[in-house]
């Protein structure tokens, strides 16, 4: 079986082609093969040793998160069939490794359809970072006609934090360079903001007693505080050590259950959420994917295929 991993931590360059043993599901569990394997930012910190929890784990390590493709096998005690067309939410650091191989194991709590007339492509882009979204706004509890404000919202996780909010009923104040501000806007955006380093005070101009609540997609981490009202929340995608005051309530997204997968598909056949792909990659150039992402200027997500 084809994986793509690393035997120790680093650059891009680390990433390799390995031939390993094949794995089978057990009870409760699915395996697919693989045909896309979206590359995502924890794919890059996981790669450069930023996640720990590797002590004694046997390699190569496997990165990836989410991905499509089609059922294989199935344990026992599972609804699926083999043949189905599914995406799923992978775990690097589950004995079977991420998404990043041929074949990936995993439980079937993880998986769902993917939605009527998407590929594989666009849908390895959804199971992961749509409930990321979810959880996202879940934590932020805000009522419709309350105002959310977005960072990084020309991005993947940002654009559909832009898309759910609007479904909602939520007013969206977003940050955008002038290169993406359309975009932004296109995802459904009712304000947009400059990006970058005053983004906090820059949304707190165009909302002057504060927004509600604030996604912090783009990891601004305390540039954004100035930009909520006094007892408004915060939701950090990345965790942040500073100290919030004005009653304000921030809170790390932490994806602890997967229970909105179960809604992403119907989302994206009724237009709610829009995959974009930016490149379709052979597997093999993994590094390659990698080298790009970190470069940035990315708008989608690379996507490995593996369907060959």
């Amino acid at each position: 079986m084809r994986v793509v991993g690393m035997n120790d931590f680093g650059g891009p360059d680390k990433l390799k082609v390995f031939d390993i043993k094949e794995v089978h599901p057990g009870p409760g569990e699915v395996r697919i093969r693989v045909h896309a394997a979206s590359v995502n930012p924890v794919d890059i910190a996981f790669r450069a040793g930023q996640m720990g929890g590797f002590a004694g784990r046997a390699r190569p390590l496997i990165p990836g998160k989410e991905a499509s493709g089609v059922i294989s096998e199935v344990g026992s005690g599972v609804k699926w069939q083999i043949g189905d067309r599914v995406m799923a939410i992978t775990a690097p650091f589950s004995p079977y490794g991420g998404a990043y191989a041929d074949e990936v194991v995993v439980p079937a709590e993880h998986v769902s359809r993917i939605p009527e007339g998407l590929d594989f492509a666009a849908a390895s882009t959804l199971p992961m970072n749509g409930v990321t979204a979810h959880t996202t706004l879940d934590q932020l509890n805000l009522a419709p006609g309350q105002t959310l404000a977005v960072t990084g919202a020309a991005g993947v996780v940002g654009g559909y934090i832009i898309q759910l909010a609007k479904n909602r009923g939520l007013r969206v104040i977003a940050d955008a360079s002038a290169e993406d501000e359309q975009l932004v806007r296109d995802l459904g955006a009712d304000e947009v903001v400059r990006r970058g380093e005053e983004v906090g005070h820059n949304i707190r101009k165009m909302v002057p007693d504060g927004v509600d609540g604030l996604a912090d997609s783009a990891a601004q981490m305390g540039a954004v505080v100035p930009a909520v009202r006094d007892h408004g929340r915060i939701a950090f995608l990345r965790p942040w050590p500073g100290q919030l005051d004005r009653g304000i309530f921030g809170e790390y997204v932490s994806l602890t259950s997967y229970y909105s997968l179960r809604y992403i598909s119907e989302e994206v056949e009724k237009g709610i959420l829009t995959p974009r792909v930016a490149e379709i990659i052979p597997a093999e150039q993994a590094y390659n994917a990698h080298r790009r992402f970190e470069a940035g200027g990315i708008r989608g997500r690379l996507v490995l295929d593996f369907s060959k």
